[in-house]
């Protein structure tokens, strides 16, 4: 369950903010320029203070630098937090953002029970109210986040629950259905990153290839999903040698969930969404980019994504079909586990020799990527903390991203714009595939050192030839590092984005819906 859910309430309003009554009133300032909106308002009540503080330096020139005042003279407001947008000639997406981060930061830790947040009201270059108003929901949303290990309380404790949050979207217009629905997809869409947050910040001896499957079971009922878990006897009569082999070493057995969302309006083919849900990786130490090895527990981050991006579509209705595929395994030591040198056959049927030991996420993916053609797709994602070559060449801001279709391309990297998501687009070239081969096998599964991100989305490319396929490695922005190690959620923004965009594609079209599939076929 989402950590915020029950402790935050966002709702829109149309008003004059420097009239209203509210514990804390939340005013956007550029560092240049003149005043506008509620601002300007405001300064004139407070005989020119916001004005006096601008013309100072008081806040800042950087976006999302923010100004506490209590009991500011002439407004109705026990605390005005002033907050920069930076110069009002370069304000953009990224500062608007900035700004709506520091608003929900200072939110989350102060002890207000409510607020006006007046930040939409700003316009931002090529971009709509509608988009404002999404991006304030999910943002101010995702700010209250806080994760909570799922520990019983010791006798006589009681759980402590966070005090619930009011905020108050203040708008410039009137409100329209539209933009009411913006501000419900900016919610559902927090809702989403929150539940791949949870079990990303889950230990790996909670967060088995079970707990994924329970917690798939547990939306299915809550949303009417349609929920199929695979067991180990099921992968092994599929021929999923590949997948058989990179949890082999634990006791915890590898499952395959199936998810698909429930919709009464389904327009289209299947969109398929594919998910590494490596809950443990003791034996791929070349993905610990800080030597700290407790952070292989994100290595089941793609299989989060999924599950947070079928709950956010669940969450909106959206009339489309989409089916979650989430590979789990552990990859822990054991005597059962492959050597180096090995040959297994992949479900395609295609064989794999194994160079390392070191790189069986790719093993889970490329049997699941042959279960998917039996979906018929318009299109498979995968998405999986698959290299660390990908933190190598891209670090932490953008998620590598690999298509056999540039169209699907074209449109992923358009969402990651939209969203704030960013992805960058690494070749397929034919030149990479050579390091793949083998003298025993169709492939290794290892292309060597160089180029090693785009070798490892090579080998899946193997495996995705009969539908349009992109590849997320999410390996850089999955996480956080360091002392504040923790999930970050994507890219659950970015597919959400794609998602929302092909439903209304999809119902502009109104094509007619699909028949359901039988899971297990």
């Amino acid at each position: 369950m989402p950590s915020w859910r029950h402790s935050l309430e966002i709702v829109p309003a149309v008003g004059e903010a420097e009239r209203l009554k509210t514990e804390l009133l939340v005013i956007g300032l550029f560092s240049s320029g003149p005043l506008g909106g509620s601002a300007r308002r405001l300064d004139e009540r407070t005989a020119g203070r916001l004005s006096s503080i601008v013309d100072r330096g008081e806040l800042g020139e950087a976006p999302g630098a923010t100004l506490l005042l209590h009991h500011l003279p002439g407004s109705t407001a026990a605390r005005t937090l002033l907050v920069s947008l930076g110069k009002r000639e370069a304000f953009c997406d990224r500062a608007y953002w900035r700004a709506l981060a520091a608003t929900a930061k200072v939110i989350a830790e102060s002890m207000v029970s409510e607020a006006v947040v007046t930040l939409a009201e700003n316009e931002v270059p090529r971009r709509s109210l509608s988009w404002r108003v999404q991006q304030a929901g999910q943002h101010l949303a995702d700010g209250g986040y806080n994760f909570v290990l799922p520990l019983t309380p010791a006798p006589g404790q009681k759980a402590r629950n966070r005090p619930m949050r009011s905020i108050m979207l203040l708008l410039p217009e009137a409100l329209t259905s539209e933009l009411v629905l913006a501000l419900r997809k900016g919610i559902a869409v927090a809702e989403g990153i929150a539940l791949a947050k949870d079990l990303g910040n889950l230990p790996g001896n909670i967060c088995t290839p079970a707990f994924l499957a329970e917690t798939a079971g547990k939306m299915g009922k809550e949303f009417g999903f349609e929920v199929g878990v695979l067991e180990q006897q099921d992968i092994e009569a599929l021929g999923m040698g590949a997948f058989l082999l990179a949890g082999k070493g634990s006791a915890n057995p590898c499952k395959l969930i199936i998810m698909q969302a429930p919709s009464r309006k389904a327009y289209g083919k299947p969109i398929v969404l594919i998910g590494k849900g490596m809950t443990s990786d003791i034996g791929s130490p070349l993905l610990v980019s800080d030597g700290d090895p407790t952070g292989m527990k994100f290595s089941m981050s793609g299989a989060g994504c999924v599950l947070g991006v079928m709950r956010t579509v669940a969450r909106l209705g959206l009339p489309i079909n989409v089916v979650g595929i989430i590979a789990a395994a552990e990859n822990l030591q054991g005597t059962q586990r492959g050597r180096p040198g090995d040959v297994v056959t992949s479900m395609s049927g295609q064989t794999i020799e194994i160079r390392t030991q070191e790189a069986e996420g790719r093993l889970l993916l490329c049997d699941v990527l042959t279960y998917a053609e039996r979906f018929k797709p318009a299109c498979v994602i995968d998405v999986a903390t698959l290299t660390e070559a990908c933190v190598v060449a891209l670090g932490t801001h953008a998620s590598g991203l690999f298509a056999n279709d540039e169209a699907l391309a074209a449109e992923l990297l358009r969402c990651g714009g939209v969203s704030g998501d960013r992805a960058w687009q690494l070749p397929l070239w034919d030149d990479y595939f050579g390091q793949l081969g083998s003298s025993l096998a169709d492939t290794s599964n290892l292309g060597g050192r160089a180029a090693g991100a785009i070798t490892a989305a090579c080998f899946l490319a193997r495996f995705a030839k009969a539908y349009p396929w992109a590849h997320l490695d999410i390996a850089g922005t999955a996480s956080i590092a360091g002392t504040a190690k923790a999930s970050t959620g994507r890219p659950v923004p970015l597919l959400a984005e794609f998602l929302i965009g092909r439903a209304a594609e999809a119902a502009l079209q109104g094509r007619p819906p699909r028949p359901n599939m039988e899971l297990h076929s």
